[in-house]
């Protein structure tokens, strides 16, 4: 290996590490902003700070890609609503109902979803690996979702906010599995149009909440929380990711993801003060060793 391919690994290991770092900052600040700013409002106010500072550096390519990404708002804003507002919306409520540490392991089975979808949707083979990696992934999420209570599996008596964490996931995962049909623009110009699109919808969710008198504006702690979410997991992470993928490609970025639920679960222990036990650490060791598999031995065609 050359030194300067080196220098780009080195380069790009360590946008990726700290975009997983920033990625799992957002569980232990979801739950940080429980009394501090309601859900919609956070969800709101991130991509607001967003578009903000992408107005600033953003603003030319976006203009000089503009006749490209118009015929294509409606996938944009459908794209937009599922991957970044309405995730948001549940990642955030499902923080007023559960333990950042669940927040931050359910994430874990993303990858795996994404394997499933990609099968219902567009009928891609999954391997003998694959197959193992999604179940043993989701054993660890079921395990982080029951609390390690088996009862709760028995009788589906879930966590809400489990529930909702859950299904935010899903929506993610069908958003990664819909960006290879994204509009053929840079990266830079489709991320903006998404946050746009975001910030679109994520208004009639707040209408709602404040319809229904459970909006709380940010307190001044609230203020540095959707400071850290707009300016961190919202823009710096997926520009640090972006850049990941371009010096070593999309396969040996998207194994990075996978340090979400690790550093997640410590953010949570750490910052938010939450206990870490054995059911804890048996949910991570299922989640991150079945991401393992379904890379390692999902790479090989099935027999």
């Amino acid at each position: 290996m050359s030194p300067t391919s080196t220098a780009t690994g080195r380069r790009a290991y360590g946008l990726l590490t700290l975009t997983a770092l920033l990625w799992a900052g957002n569980a232990a600040a979801g739950k940080m902003a429980v009394g501090e700013v309601s859900p919609q409002a956070l969800t709101c106010l991130r991509w607001a700070v967003a578009c903000a500072a992408l107005a600033v550096f953003a603003r030319r390519p976006l203009l000089a890609e503009w006749d490209r990404i118009v015929p294509s708002w409606r996938r944009v804003l459908a794209m937009g609503a599922c991957g970044y507002t309405i995730y948001a919306s549940l990642f955030y409520a499902a923080g007023t109902l559960t333990r950042g540490v669940n927040l931050a392991l359910l994430q874990g089975a993303i990858p795996v979803l994404v394997i499933l979808l990609n099968f219902a949707v567009y009928r891609r083979v999954v391997t003998w690996g694959q197959g193992v990696g999604v179940a043993i992934t989701l054993l660890g999420a079921a395990v982080a979702a029951s609390h390690g209570d088996w009862r709760v599996l028995a009788t589906l008596a879930f966590n809400r906010g489990d529930l909702l964490m859950l299904a935010a996931c899903v929506l993610y995962a069908g958003y990664t599995v819909a960006l290879p049909s994204r509009p053929k623009v840079s990266s830079l110009t489709f991320f903006t149009a998404m946050a746009a699109a975001a910030l679109a919808t994520s208004l009639p969710l707040l209408l709602a909440e404040w319809a229904a008198g459970q909006t709380i504006w940010p307190t001044p702690k609230g203020w540095l929380i959707v400071a850290f979410v707009g300016l961190g997991p919202s823009l710096a992470a997926q520009l640090f990711f972006m850049r990941g993928v371009e010096l070593i490609g999309p396969n040996r970025a998207g194994v990075f993801v996978n340090l979400v639920p690790v550093f997640g679960a410590a953010l949570a222990v750490l910052l938010v003060g939450e206990p870490f036990g054995w059911n804890d650490a048996l949910a991570l060791a299922l989640v991150l060793g079945g991401i393992l598999v379904a890379e390692r031995l999902g790479r090989r065609p099935a027999p």
